[in-house]
């Protein structure tokens, strides 16, 4: 697919067809881990892929998917035939900005923000448009009860859950055109987003960017 038509196409789904997609599919999507951003390349990313219905089933009562078929949405969570955990391990990026290529004053930096974190965000980006470039959609949930989600499926403590990514074939329905009227009436003016050479003073550039997406 052309890098322009996966970026139109990026946006999450939350309306899924049932069908499975294919190990070798999953696993294209599920290798792109290795090209994701990590600061210092401290590969502190972790992905688990669970397809299995009973433990999607258990991993939607967790991340509280009747939260949105109480409001007369549909199942996603447990419908989506793969979900993706995405954690981070910390200690690795720690353990990598103290060794002597990366101590500054022979100590370990004070972070101007959570690298780790920022690296988990990257990842998400790119196993969604893998995943578009594939055919297929994706979304994303946060769980709260992270304890019980980490002793369902074995996760360490050591590994952040990030939250779940939902992978599978869109239902139909996913975006109707209602839905995209109503997108496109909160999307803010493009001078509200970009600027050049300074935030005051500086004109928004033209905006000649594909449409926006949620």
């Amino acid at each position: 697919m052309d890098f322009d038509d996966v970026l139109a196409n990026r946006r999450m789904v939350r309306h899924y067809l049932p069908d499975p997609v294919p190990p070798e599919t999953v696993d294209r999507i599920a290798a792109v881990v290795r090209r994701a951003p990590s600061a210092g390349f401290s590969q502190g990313h972790r992905l688990l892929v669970v397809t299995e219905p009973a433990t999607r089933a258990r991993i939607a009562e967790l991340a509280e998917e009747s939260y949105y078929t109480d409001r007369g949405a549909p199942p996603w969570l447990s419908v989506a035939p793969v979900l993706m955990v995405l954690g981070i391990c910390e200690d690795d990026y720690h353990a990598r900005y103290t060794r002597p290529d990366k101590l500054v004053d022979g100590e370990e930096m004070e972070w101007p923000a959570p690298y780790w974190w920022v690296d988990s965000g990257a990842l998400l980006t790119l196993i969604q448009l893998t995943a578009i470039n594939e055919g297929l959609a994706t979304g994303f949930a946060t769980v709260r009860a992270k304890d019980e989600l980490a002793a369902l499926l074995g996760i360490p403590p050591e590994i952040a859950v990030v939250g779940l990514i939902t992978v599978g074939r869109a239902h139909p329905d996913a975006l109707a055109p209602a839905d995209r009227a109503r997108l496109r009436a909160l999307r803010k003016p493009f001078g509200d987003l970009v600027r050049h050479e300074s935030w005051k003073d500086g004109a928004p550039p033209p905006d000649r960017g594909p449409a926006a997406s949620t």
